[in-house]
């Protein structure tokens, strides 16, 4: 494989205005991405958005470097991530290009891709795209240009889709919830899926701006979500983030319920209904909580490196349907293609309906280990393998023992170093994060 200069870990992604998320590149992009998908024949190429600003501005990029190259658009607007893979399977796609930079502010935006199956775009596809890239632009004749349309029915026929992944038995009728869209992708579909299965909804975070997009609320801000579950007496709360990928619970004690905590419940619940098939995909962040719980259930367990990309590769290698990260990422192969934040929460709904059982009591199941999680700001060269750090992290290794374990890596989006240390003592946890965390930052 060719090392990539333009695509990440997931898609593209960058500061507005910045050397690849500008009209400039994008339309470049868009007219590469033609050139690759459209050598056999012409095709139309969907292009969804989140609730940034920015996605006006990047959409009109994409429509013009993809017309450039002969490929057809279907807009399909705001719409969340597995929305857009979903709609690219089922209206027959080249391919699904997303508008968004997920769980970042506003300041940011990106781009990820999808191929006519409704998977991740493949590695040699995007070395082909990137390759292209560096050719010079050139212009299809006048009539072979690719013309724009507008998909006006996407968000109903999501919905849909969304509603068919619940057992017909099962309805939500007198379950209270609050929903917090983070101000995205979300805003006019979630509380649409909840609504049509019985549910009572709380709408918060449902009137984006192009600014407020994960702005103190969502997934990666759950305080709001927590006082309104407590004041409106709702029985639970479900936050997605700003393209809808993931999601994350608050239970009728106002408590998080987190994706690892979420992925327990369902694995269970499955197997308790025997269509669980297969053990569970979980990354490096993974909780070691939720591997003894699996364990105790004699449900195999796998762990992935972070990013959607490696639990889905180890899950195909493994020929298993479920996994996630501890970020409310699911993966339920037997109903999408990638991680949905509404399916995902409509399978804990599910457990909670059949089980007769509070999204407290069902969270309970797992023993969660104390987990601090720190962000080091470093530079780009900054050296993992570094004798100091190595000294310290081995340190930190036997302090634990064998009830705990510590992780560092460098984030895939941010020019960070992740530090994670997990125990039974959440004292002695907090405490050696810090050290580890301070030997980082004076490096």
């Amino acid at each position: 494989m060719a090392i990539q200069h333009y695509f990440g870990t997931d898609g593209i992604r960058g500061k507005v205005g910045d050397s690849l998320i500008n009209p400039m590149f994008v339309i470049k992009l868009g007219w590469a991405i033609g050139k690759i998908l459209g050598k056999e024949s012409r095709g139309k190429v969907l292009i969804g958005k989140d609730t940034r600003i920015s996605g006006y501005m990047l959409e009109s990029a994409l429509e013009a470097g993809l017309s450039a190259a002969g490929m057809d658009i279907h807009l399909l607007g705001p719409m969340p991530t597995p929305a857009i893979a979903y709609l690219t399977r089922t209206l027959r796609a080249c391919a699904g290009i997303v508008i968004s930079a997920s769980h970042n502010g506003y300041e940011d935006n990106g781009l990820k891709f999808f191929s006519p199956d409704g998977y991740k775009l493949p590695d040699e596809l995007q070395d082909q795209i990137e390759a292209q890239i560096e050719k010079p632009m050139q212009t299809i004749e006048s009539a072979k240009l690719g013309k724009a349309v507008r998909v006006v029915d996407a968000p109903g026929r999501y919905i849909e889709f969304c509603k068919s992944t619940v057992p017909s038995r099962v309805n939500f009728n007198g379950l209270k919830i609050v929903v917090d869209c983070a101000n995205g992708a979300t805003y006019h579909v979630a509380p649409a899926v909840f609504r049509e299965l019985g549910a009572e909804v709380i709408e918060i975070s449902t009137n984006p701006d192009g600014l407020n997009i994960n702005a103190q609320c969502g997934s990666t801000y759950p305080t709001v979500l927590q006082r309104s579950v407590l004041e409106s007496g709702a029985n639970l709360g479900i936050a997605f983030d700003g393209d809808g990928d993931r999601v994350i619970m608050i239970d009728e004690k106002g408590e998080i319920v987190d994706g690892d905590q979420l992925l327990f419940i369902i694995a269970r619940h499955l197997q308790g209904i025997k269509k669980l098939y297969g053990g569970i995909v979980g990354t490096t962040m993974t909780n070691l909580g939720f591997e003894e719980g699996l364990a105790e259930l004699n449900i195999p367990f796998e762990r992935a490196p972070v990013g959607d990309r490696h639990v889905m590769s180890l899950l195909k290698q493994k020929n298993w349907q479920l996994g996630g990260e501890s970020s409310g990422h699911i993966v339920h192969l037997a109903l999408s293609t990638t991680g949905d934040g509404i399916i995902s929460a409509l399978q804990v709904l599910c457990a909670i309906i059949e089980s007769g059982r509070s999204l407290a009591d069902l969270k309970n199941g797992m023993l969660k280990y104390p987990q601090v999680l720190l962000n080091i700001p470093t530079p780009e060269s900054f050296d993992l393998n570094n004798a100091l750090l190595q000294d310290a992290l081995r340190h930190t290794e036997n302090q634990l023992g064998t009830n705990g374990r510590v992780l560092l890596r460098a984030s895939g989006t941010e020019p960070v170093i992740r530090v994670m240390v997990e125990g039974r003592n959440p004292d002695q946890v907090q405490e050696l994060a810090q050290i580890l965390a301070k030997t980082v930052s004076h490096l």
